[in-house]
C-alpha cells in the first residue's frame, strides 16, 4: 500500500477515461515518420535503466539515425554507450537501476523525484517518439504517467515503444497482464520469438527484433559467423599477453553483474568460491568483468585487494576485450542475465548463479512458473547451463560446479553443441522489410541487425488500436 501510494504522486488516474480519452487524443493512426514530416526533424526520447539497456539504447540511436529520412533529436536517460552517440543523460542512468521488491523500499523517494523529472523533461522535449529499454519497474511507470499527463492535459501523445518485452511466460497470470499494457504502450518489440504472437493474441502491436546479443557479432572485429553459426572467436593469446598471464595458468571470466546491489551481493560470494577452487588450481587466474557502472567500478577496485586468487579487471565497454577475455578463459562464474547469452556467443561454458532478498526470493518461488532463470536453459527447456539459485547459491555449490565443468569434457561439449540450437531459436525469421536507407532500399531481415528491424519498426509502424 505504502509504495502504491508512492508511485501514484499525486493524481489518482481513472484508466477507463484514460482508455476513452486515448482514442480521441492518441497517434496510433500516424507513423513516428508522418509525425515528424511536419517539424522537419523526429525527435526520440529514450529511458535506458541498466546497463544492457544502454547498450540496446545506443544501438537503436545508430540504426535510427541511418534509416530515418528526417534529421533525428535524442534526449532522456542512459549511460556511457548512449552517451557515446552523442546523448547527453538527464541524470545518471545508476539512479534508476535497481532491481527487484524489498530492494526497492531504501529507494523509492529518489524513484518518485527521477520519475516526475523524466516525465517533465519529456513533456518538455515534445518528442514523436517515446522508447523505454527493459527496466519495466520505472518504464512502465514512466510510460503510464506520460500518456496520462498528455491526455489530461489535450496534448497529442507521442508513440510509445517498449524494448524488451516483460516475461510474461515466466510467471502466474503474465499473459493476463499484458492487457494493462495497452493503456500506455502502443507496440512492443520483442526478443524472443513466440512473444510478439502472443502480444499481438492480446491486442498489443508487436514486432520480432531477435535477440540483441546477435548484434555483438557485427560489432566484433575479427568475428566467426559464417553458415549463421553465430559465434564469436577472440583472441585469447593477446589477452594474455596485454595481462602479463601465463599460457599454462588457466582463468576463469568472473561476471558479477552490472547493478551495485547486485554485485555487493554475488562478489563476496564469488569471492569465497574462488577461495575453495584455490587448493584443486593453485595457479588459477580470475578475470573479473567490471561493469561501466561508476558505483560498481569503485566497489570492485576495493574489494579485489583482498581477493584470493591472482585476479586481472576487464573493464566494461569493449566487446573486442570482452571477447577475448572469454576466449582465453576454461569457464565462467555469471550472475544471472543478459551474460548467459555472451558465454553462448563465445562458446565459453559456464554456471549461472543468483541471490535476490529473502523476501523476493520467496515471491519468486511462489509466482514463477518456469524452473530455470538462464535464457539457453528455458529456450531449451533442460539444464544445460548448471544454475545455482537462492539458498543454493554457495560458494562450496558454486566452487563444485565450476571444478566439474573445468575436469569434464562432456559437461563443456554438451554446452557449447547447445549453444548452436539456441541462436537457431533467437534469429529473425528470413523475410523482408523495407528499410529507407538514405535511398528508399529495400534490405533483407537476414541481413538486418535486432536494432535496424527495431528501428524500422519504430519509423514506420502505426501502433494502431484494435
Amino acid at each position: 500500500m505504502i509504495i502504491r501510494r508512492i508511485w501514484n504522486a499525486s493524481t489518482e488516474i481513472n484508466l477507463n477515461l484514460i482508455w476513452q480519452m486515448r482514442r480521441a487524443f492518441s497517434v496510433s493512426s500516424q507513423s513516428a515518420v508522418d509525425l515528424a514530416s511536419k517539424d522537419a526533424e523526429l525527435r526520440v526520447f529514450i529511458v535506458a535503466g541498466e546497463v544492457s539497456g544502454d547498450t540496446i539504447g545506443s544501438r537503436v540511436m545508430s540504426s535510427l539515425t541511418k534509416l530515418s529520412p528526417l534529421p533525428v533529436r535524442f534526449a532522456g536517460v542512459g549511460g556511457k554507450m548512449m552517451c557515446n552517440q552523442g546523448f547527453n543523460s538527464l541524470f545518471p542512468m545508476e539512479d534508476i537501476a535497481v532491481m527487484g521488491i524489498w530492494e526497492l523500499l531504501p529507494y523509492l523517494n529518489q524513484f518518485r523525484v527521477r520519475l516526475k523529472q523524466t516525465i517533465e523533461a519529456a513533456l518538455s522535449f515534445r518528442p514523436h517518439i517515446v522508447l523505454t529499454v527493459d527496466s519495466k519497474g520505472f518504464s512502465f511507470r514512466f510510460l503510464k504517467h506520460l500518456r496520462a499527463t498528455c491526455v489530461q492535459q489535450g496534448m497529442v501523445s507521442p508513440l510509445h515503444f517498449h524494448y524488451v518485452s516483460p516475461s510474461f511466460w515466466a510467471w502466474k497470470g503474465g499473459e493476463a497482464r499484458l492487457k494493462g499494457l495497452l493503456q500506455f504502450v502502443d507496440h512492443v518489440l520483442c526478443i524472443l520469438p513466440f512473444e510478439a504472437e502472443v502480444c499481438r493474441s492480446n491486442g498489443l502491436a508487436a514486432t520480432f527484433v531477435g535477440h540483441p546479443t546477435l548484434e555483438d557479432i557485427s560489432d566484433f572485429q575479427g568475428k566467426d559467423a559464417t553458415e549463421r553459426r553465430y559465434r564469436i572467436q577472440g583472441n585469447a593469446e593477446a589477452f594474455l599477453t596485454d595481462y602479463g598471464i601465463s599460457s599454462g595458468s588457466p582463468v576463469i571470466s568472473l561476471l558479477p553483474g552490472s547493478r551495485l546491489q547486485e554485485v555487493t551481493r554475488m562478489f563476496p560470494i564469488f569471492s569465497r568460491t574462488l577461495q575453495q577452487l584455490k587448493g584443486s588450481f593453485p595457479d588459477v587466474v580470475t578475470a573479473v568483468h567490471v561493469a561501466p557502472n561508476q558505483h560498481v567500478e569503485d566497489y570492485i577496485s576495493k574489494a579485489v585487494c583482498k581477493w584470493p586468487s591472482s585476479v586481472v579487471l576487464v573493464p566494461g565497454g569493449s566487446h573486442q576485450m570482452k571477447y577475448n577475455s572469454f576466449s582465453a578463459s576454461s569457464v565462467a562464474l555469471c550472475t544471472s542475465g543478459t551474460v548467459a547469452m555472451e558465454m553462448q556467443l563465445a562458446r565459453l561454458p559456464c554456471v549461472v548463479a543468483y541471490r535476490a532478498h529473502l523476501l523476493t526470493e520467496l515471491f519468486i518461488r511462489y509466482k514463477a512458473i518456469i524452473p530455470y532463470i538462464s535464457l539457453p536453459n528455458i529456450l531449451l527447456d533442460s539444464a544445460v547451463i548448471p544454475e545455482a539459485l537462492f539458498q543454493d547459491c554457495t560458494p562450496s555449490k558454486l566452487a563444485s560446479l565450476l571444478k566439474d565443468l573445468i575436469v569434464d569434457d562432456n559437461l563443456r561439449e554438451k554446452q557449447i553443441i547447445a549453444a548452436e540450437k539456441v541462436f537457431e531459436l533467437l534469429r529473425p525469421p528470413e523475410m523482408n522489410i523495407s528499410c529507407s536507407i538514405q535511398g528508399g532500399m529495400s534490405v533483407p531481415l537476414s541481413d538486418c541487425t535486432p536494432s535496424m528491424v527495431a528501428a524500422n519498426a519504430m519509423l514506420y509502424s502505426r501502433g494502431k488500436l484494435e
